[in-house]
This record gives structure tokens, sequence and C-alpha cells, in this order.
């Protein structure tokens, strides 16, 4: 599990295709690195990924996942370039502080950037979502956007908005992110449940 709280900003260093899927690189930023361990998960634009190999060597640290057909089929890692900027968080330790809300790093599907407009200090966003999606986003909920926690400011039946902050722009990936950038969605998981036990009902 983790928080939707960006601990470091990495890169996307290196693509190996293995045997019909990809092995990815990535370098960790100022993550907090010294006591990974292989076999750990790490969130990256919000995709849980297991760390397969890594080097924690201060000023050149990096780690390696192996991403599966279905993965690069429903994220965005499909077509994220080598050299794109990526959000990272290690996964939630008992007795962390629950910033955020618990998010599980499993993507359920792909929106876009439709627009920006600045407000006061902050930046109102637009996000497109798959249909099937909105159901379960609603406004002041939350919602996970390339791994970061956010709070839903409006939601209509072809997209959500959210407010961004300075600090975010500045420590996470939107800093990089222009109208037309695919993002990775996390549905709120309590509303994911919620809405299976309302279909379910009845079948006791």
């Amino acid at each position: 599990m983790f928080t939707g709280l960006i601990q470091a900003l990495g890169r996307l260093a290196a693509r190996t295709p293995i045997g019909g899927d990809v092995r990815l690189r990535f370098t960790v930023g100022t993550l907090p690195f010294e006591d990974v361990q292989l076999g750990e998960s790490i969130a990256c634009n919000g995709a849980c990924l297991t760390v397969v190999a890594f080097d924690a060597t201060p000023g050149g640290a990096y780690f390696d996942a192996d991403v599966s057909t279905e993965t690069l089929a429903l994220t965005t890692f499909g077509t994220l370039p080598v050299g794109a900027a990526v959000n990272l968080e290690r996964a939630l330790r008992l007795g962390d502080r629950l910033g955020g809300h618990l998010v599980s790093g499993h993507v359920d599907g792909v929106g876009t950037v439709v627009s920006v407009i600045d407000e006061a200090r902050g930046q109102r966003w637009r996000f497109s979502a798959p249909r099937p999606l909105l159901r379960f986003i609603a406004q002041k909920g939350s919602i996970t956007v390339d791994g970061v926690s956010l709070t839903v400011n409006a939601v209509d039946d072809a997209g959500f908005e959210v407010m961004l902050v300075p600090h975010t722009l500045v420590h996470t990936g939107f800093g990089t992110m222009a109208v037309g950038t695919r993002v990775n969605l996390e549905v709120d998981t309590v509303a994911r449940y919620v809405a299976r036990l309302q279909e379910t009902e009845g079948w006791a």
C-alpha cells in the first residue's frame, strides 16, 4: 500500500525488451534508498512495481522492474519515453503517517490532461477519464493521478478537475506535463468496494 504522497522524482533511464515484455530501469533522484530490498514494491507513476535489481550507490542509484504485457497495455508505461520524469513512492510501513489516502498501486485506467488554468498561485487541471471509471469519482473524494493523491474539485460525464498547489507542481511530474499528456488513474478503494457491494445486493 501507498499514500499518494510523492517522495522523489526519478527518471525512466532504460527500456529493455525481454521475452515479449519489458524491463524498465529507473533512476531514483532523492528517494531514500539505502535500505532497499530485492522484491520490495515501489510505486512508479502510481503503478506498483517490484524491484528485481538495484544499485544503491549515492549519486547513481537505480532499480529495475519487469513490466508485463498487461501493465504495458493498461498504463502509460507502454508509451512512456526514456528520460521521462517519474513520480516515486516506496511502500507504506506500519506506523507511517497517512497524509494522502490509501493507494494500492493498481492502475484502473489511463486519462489525459485536457486543460490547465492558472488560479492565483495554483492551477486547475482537467483530465478526461474512461467512462467506466467516472462512476467511482466523486466531488471532494480522492483520486490518484500518476501516483499523486488529489482531491476531486468537480466531476461530470467526461472527466474531472483538481486543484494543484505550487508545492505539488514543483515536486512531482506535473511540472513537466502539458495538455495531451496521458496519466495513470487509480480510483478510491472505498468507492470501488461500495459500488461492488451495491452490484451484489440480493446475492445472499
